[in-house]
Formats: C-alpha cells, sequence, structure tokens
C-alpha cells in the first residue's frame, strides 16, 4: 500500500471540477472467477449430451429430403465494449485535472484531482488513496504504450463519486438514522473476545452505540439502535429495522480481530488499524469474501447507493482516523455482510481496531476510546 506524495501541492493545482454530463463508459464486466460454490444467479444450465437414439428400421420407403428448411439464424456479434480506458482520456471527458506522475517506487503512481480533492493510483496495485487515506480499486490499472489505464467500473464506481459528484448531503429536518451494535446475547462477536482479558466485542459495540446517540440527537438526527442491551438481533432483522424506521443511513459498528492461526493455534497479535466497509459494485470483486461466495453480477438493493455509500464510508472513515490516531487499513468493498446487502439507503460498516491486538485492545476498554470513536462518527454527519 502506498501513500500520497505531496498532496498539499496537488490539492492546489487540481482546481477545475468535474462536468455534469454522464460518462459514456459501457460498463463491462469480466467474467466472475471460478468457484464451486452454488450461484443464485440465472446462469445458463450447462449442455447436457443428448440421450442416444435407436436406429430407425430399415424399410423400402424412399428417403424424403426437405429442400424448404428455414434460412440459417445468424447471430450478430456484440457490440465492442470499452473495458479499459486510459486515464488522461477519461480525465479531459470529465474536464478533472490532468493526471500527474508521481513516483515509480514502490510502484508507478499517479495522481488525478479535482475540486473535491486528490487521488492516487499505481500501476498494478489495487491500492489507491483518496485525500491521504487508503481506499482499494476493484481492479489493479494497468500501463499500456506508455499510459495508464483503468478498468471502467473503476472509473464508473470509485473515481466518478469522490471526484466528480457533489459530496453526500443529509436531510436538514427529520434526518433518520439507525445505528446498529454488532452481534449481542449468544453471539458475542468476532472471535467472541479481547486478547487481554476475554471480554466479549459485542460488549463493546453497544457502549459505542449508546455514546453516539446523544452526539446525533444533539446534530439534529432522530436516532434508533437495533439493539439497546444484551440481546441478539438477527442480521435480517436489523435490515428490517433500518426499513421499519425509514432511516435516511444506517451505520454498523464492531471491532475487528484476526483469525486462529491453524498450525500454531495463536492469532496475529501485530496488525491492528481502522477499517470501513460498504457494499462491492456488481461486477466488480470484493476486497474481503472471508471465504463466502463472491458472485460479481450479482445486484443487490444496496447497489443502488454505490456512489454514496463510497462517499459515507470515506466520511466516515476520514473523521474516525482524525479522531483516534489509529492506523489506516482502509476503506474496503464485500458483499457477504447481511446488514448491507438488502438497504435500501445509504449504508456502511466499521470496524473500530482489532481486539486480537494487545495494544488495541487495551484502547478498546478504555471509555475514553470508546468516546473518541463516538465523537468522531457524529463529526462526519454533522
Amino acid at each position: 500500500m502506498f501513500k500520497p506524495i505531496g498532496i498539499i501541492f496537488l490539492t492546489a493545482v487540481f482546481l477545475a471540477g468535474c462536468s455534469t454530463a454522464p460518462t459514456t463508459l459501457e460498463e463491462a464486466y469480466p467474467p466472475p472467477p471460478a468457484t464451486n460454490a452454488t450461484s443464485s444467479l440465472n446462469w445458463p444450465a450447462p449442455a447436457v449430451a443428448p440421450k442416444p437414439v435407436a436406429p430407425a428400421p430399415k424399410t423400402n420407403a424412399p428417403v424424403v429430403i426437405r429442400t424448404n428448411l428455414p434460412p440459417p439464424v445468424i447471430i450478430p456479434k456484440p457490440a465492442p465494449v470499452v473495458t479499459w480506458v486510459a486515464l488522461n482520456d477519461w480525465a479531459a471527458a470529465h474536464k478533472t485535472g490532468t493526471p500527474h506522475f508521481l513516483s515509480k517506487s514502490p510502484v508507478t503512481t499517479y495522481a488525478i484531482g479535482s475540486a473535491n480533492g486528490v487521488m492516487v493510483v499505481g500501476v498494478g496495485s489495487i491500492g489507491a488513496t483518496w485525500n491521504g487515506i487508503e481506499i482499494n480499486l476493484g481492479f489493479a490499472p494497468e500501463f499500456i504504450d506508455g499510459e495508464i489505464f483503468l478498468h471502467g467500473l473503476d472509473l464508473k464506481k470509485n473515481l466518478e463519486p469522490l471526484l466528480c459528484e457533489p459530496p453526500i448531503s443529509f436531510p436538514q429536518t427529520n434526518r433518520v438514522i439507525v445505528i446498529d451494535p454488532g452481534h449481542g446475547g449468544d453471539n458475542h462477536g468476532t472471535y467472541t473476545h479481547s486478547v487481554l482479558d476475554g471480554r466479549f466485542e459485542k460488549e463493546f459495540t453497544l457502549d459505542w452505540a449508546l455514546r453516539l446517540k446523544p452526539l446525533l440527537e444533539a446534530e439534529g438526527w432522530k436516532v434508533f439502535l437495533t439493539r439497546t442491551n444484551d440481546v441478539y438481533v438477527t442480521n435480517s432483522n436489523r435490515v428490517d429495522f433500518a426499513e421499519a424506521h425509514h432511516a435516511d443511513l444506517f451505520i454498523s459498528l464492531h471491532f475487528n480481530s484476526t483469525e486462529l492461526d491453524k498450525k500454531t493455534g495463536k492469532r496475529d497479535e501485530k496488525t491492528g488499524g481502522l477499517q470501513t466497509y460498504c457494499l462491492t459494485p456488481t461486477g466488480m470483486p470484493s476486497t474481503l469474501t472471508r471465504g463466502f461466495p463472491d458472485p460479481w453480477y450479482e445486484n443487490l438493493p444496496n447497489n443502488r447507493f454505490d456512489a454514496q455509500n463510497l462517499q459515507l464510508a470515506v466520511r466516515v472513515h476520514s473523521a474516525l482516523l482524525r479522531a483516534t490516531g489509529i492506523e489506516d487499513r482502509g476503506v474496503r468493498r464485500s458483499r457477504f455482510d447481511t446488514v448491507l446487502r438488502g438497504q435500501n439507503r445509504p449504508a456502511i460498516l466499521v470496524e473500530g481496531g482489532y481486539l486480537s491486538n494487545p495494544a488495541e485492545a487495551e484502547k478498546i476498554e478504555s471509555a475514553e476510546y470508546r468516546q473518541k470513536l463516538a465523537e468522531g462518527v457524529a463529526a462526519a454527519l454533522r
């Protein structure tokens, strides 16, 4: 993962905004990766070999040759689809700043900006940065004939929302938000406990939500929590809860952990940092799958809010980094999170640190740190 170089200077360089004209890029999706998982999509059934037919009995009847057969059906070839686009061409069409070469090490990086901010991308890497925070592209940019090319979906779903579209806005009145403290009851949370003293994730997510509620209410939000005590609410019911309360936004609160190493029986205690997730756009691979199927062509209800999801995730993630000073592990994409898939509103899931990391577990167990997390989210929605 690389960091941006000279962001302050580049922000001053990129003053021009994007045009409001719709993009002419065609959304072309690559074939999904091979998987043994059963897809929920209506893919064409595989060809089945015909059953052998017994030969007709011999007869002296003359052979009838049909001469009035219908003409052969000609299937036209599909029109060529623009999949990869030169970043220079895209910038010119959208009236952003011209892409600037930054560095060849550790990867060849370019910066492109607008009045909204600066994006830095690297050839051969899905890692990128937006105004200094880490985000992830769906496909690694390529260098072709001396130019950097990006996949059409990344231009449509990552660059355009951040560089060209107005920032996400919230209703001036009657603003409704659902805050979702992860887990509860018998569902203790990510690998169940803190590495320090065994306290459960569910305890910390609830406390975070209860601290956040009055801060948001002071900013004019009407706030509903999916749970207010130690009970388990199914993920589907959390989605239904947001729908029933006509929520404008949905934010699910969690804490992270590394998995047990099967050989050593221990966890990686060094990994740490803040992560924020939103739903993967249709046609794009997820950043994280956790072993779940990742059907690229699945079109989910929340995909209608792809642009707003990303803008909300970036906004909250940036505010939390400022409030806590915790390591930046990026804005990421997933489609296995049930609480995000069915939402009919911008929705994100935040991982506020690693309970498997002793230093971060100590922070998470402190009321002061959880208050900072609450203040960070409130600041983002102010």
